[in-house]
């Protein structure tokens, strides 16, 4: 069987009626990613000898209603799994091989009897945009193995569309759950900070971060977020706010739903075929009893400065934990304490890390703090209040997720500051603070995905998801698969 074919929902039915078994189910990832994985490198770690296993254990238990039970899912390698290598794909944590406890996310999966097939390939610390930085190997996007998945969550993006698993868990600092979500043309949600327990998730920038789930289907997203959203006491900054059922949301109805169009989403630097993508898919909510206004987010073109300078700062003070005693891979080449630090760090790092580690300690130093850090809080303040005030008389925002579809390996790796203006798009959710989802809206010429971003309010990923999936229900994007291994 081709896990491609069916939903969550579907496949709970047939384990439910005995059409198909957990064992069935596992196995069957686990064919997918050996007949696939050689080209596409989403899998750092397998857990195939522990999942094989549990799948047994699953099929003998006579209650299976649990909400995601046997399902097969992949977790992003900055998320902490017991007994399973957490490297952040980073040569620093190679031998990071017992993490000794589950995140938050991993463990509330586990209770709901999902099965972990394995970890996922990702940006080293999750710092990038293409999955390039893996110390390890990049992943390839599946539509064309020429191509990027995006990042930093590029290797949950591509396990879910070459249909290795059922859904992924990645995290969102900038656009690192949306961002790859569209370039593999997948459904991603970073949902609103604060919504998921970011307890077990390994920091790049604490007041970024944002764990959320990669699927093929909006109502497949929902059902995990269900799952892992919720207060926990292990993590300061989790809301104790209730969880919504968020699937009852999926209603297919529109009608009167108040759309905002910010310009600046479809200005300069956007792709013709990804504007045309994005105008299309407005006339579809037109068509479904919606309406749009062109609205101004006027501080979003400081967003990508502002976000740098933030989260570099940010990741300057988290992995300063990171030292060869503490954490990670010891140098041997040391003579004395100091040096050791020094040369496991630049040993142990990747160029990216370092860089941004250089520029985050740089803002925060003597006599540039108020120039750089403290300002940029500010502009902060200022972009975090245009959503605020377009959300006084709009339901959600609408626009690309990115300015083009995804772009060859090799393409702009060696060009950090072009790299780094592709989250252009996805990086003021961020520091907004709002839900946001990315979904497939088309193709572009080479037949690469176009992701549609939806932004809502705080804490109502419920009209997100409402909207997107009446989108989705309205269009067949979603039903595309790439042609990968046996699929060709």
């Amino acid at each position: 069987m081709a896990l491609f074919d069916y939903t969550i929902k579907q496949l709970e039915e047939k384990v439910h009626n005995g059409e198909i078994t957990v064992e069935e189910l596992v196995n069957a990832s686990y064919e997918r990613i050996h007949e696939v994985d050689d080209e596409v490198h989403a899998f750092l770690t397998l857990n195939e000898e522990n999942a094989k296993a549990q799948a047994k254990e699953l099929d003998k238990q006579a209650d299976k209603t649990a909400a995601l039970f046997g399902m097969p899912s992949g977790i992003k390698d900055n998320i902490v799994t017991k007994s399973l290598r957490t490297t952040c794909a980073s040569q620093f944590l190679d031998n990071f091989h017992d993490p000794l406890y589950n995140a938050t996310v991993v463990q509330k999966l586990s209770e709901q009897k999902a099965v972990t097939i394995g970890k996922l390939n990702m940006d080293e610390f999750a710092m990038g945009s293409s999955n390039e930085n893996s110390s390890y190997e990049p992943t390839r996007n599946p539509w064309n193995t020429n191509y990027v998945p995006g990042g930093s969550s590029g290797g949950s993006a591509a396990a879910v569309a070459a249909g290795e698993v059922l859904f992924a868990l990645g995290s969102d600092t900038g656009g690192s759950i949306r961002q790859p979500a569209a370039f593999c043309g997948v459904v991603g949600l970073k949902p609103t900070y604060g919504r998921v327990s970011r307890f077990g998730l390994v920091a790049f920038a604490s007041s970024l971060d944002q764990i959320g789930p990669l699927t093929r289907t909006v109502e497949d997203n929902a059902r995990v977020l269900e799952v892992i959203a919720g207060h926990d006491g292990m993590d300061s900054t989790s809301a104790d706010i209730e969880v919504p059922a968020y699937t009852e949301a999926l209603t297919n109805d529109v009608k009167g739903l108040k759309i905002a169009v910010p310009k600046e989403y479809l200005s300069e630097g956007v792709a013709p075929e990804v504007k045309a993508s994005v105008m299309e898919a407005l006339k579809v909510y037109e068509s479904l009893g919606a309406t749009w206004e062109e609205v101004s987010l006027p501080h979003s073109k400081y967003a990508v400065a502002t976000y740098y300078l933030l989260s570099s700062s940010e990741a300057s003070a988290n992995l300063a934990r990171f030292d060869g005693v503490r954490y990670g891979v010891r140098s041997e080449n040391a003579d004395n304490m100091i040096d050791m630090f020094k040369k496991s760090r630049s040993e142990g790092f990747g160029e990216e890390v370092k860089r941004r580690i250089m520029l985050g300690t740089f803002a925060l130093s003597s006599g540039y703090y108020d120039a750089y850090y403290k300002k940029a809080q500010k502009v902060r303040t200022l972009i975090k209040q245009d959503f605020e005030q377009i959300f006084q008389d709009y339901d959600v925002v609408i626009g690309p997720t990115t300015p083009t579809p995804a772009f060859k390996v090799g393409e702009k790796v060696d060009d950090p500051l072009t790299m780094y203006a592709n989250d252009i798009l996805t990086i003021p959710v961020n520091l907004a603070g709002v839900p946001g989802i990315s979904i497939p809206c088309g193709f572009a010429k080479e037949g690469l995905p176009i992701g549609l971003q939806i932004i809502g309010k705080h804490f109502d990923e419920a009209t997100v998801y409402r909207t997107a999936h009446a989108y989705e229900q309205a269009t067949d994007h979603h039903k595309q698969r790439p042609q990968l291994g046996g699929a060709k």
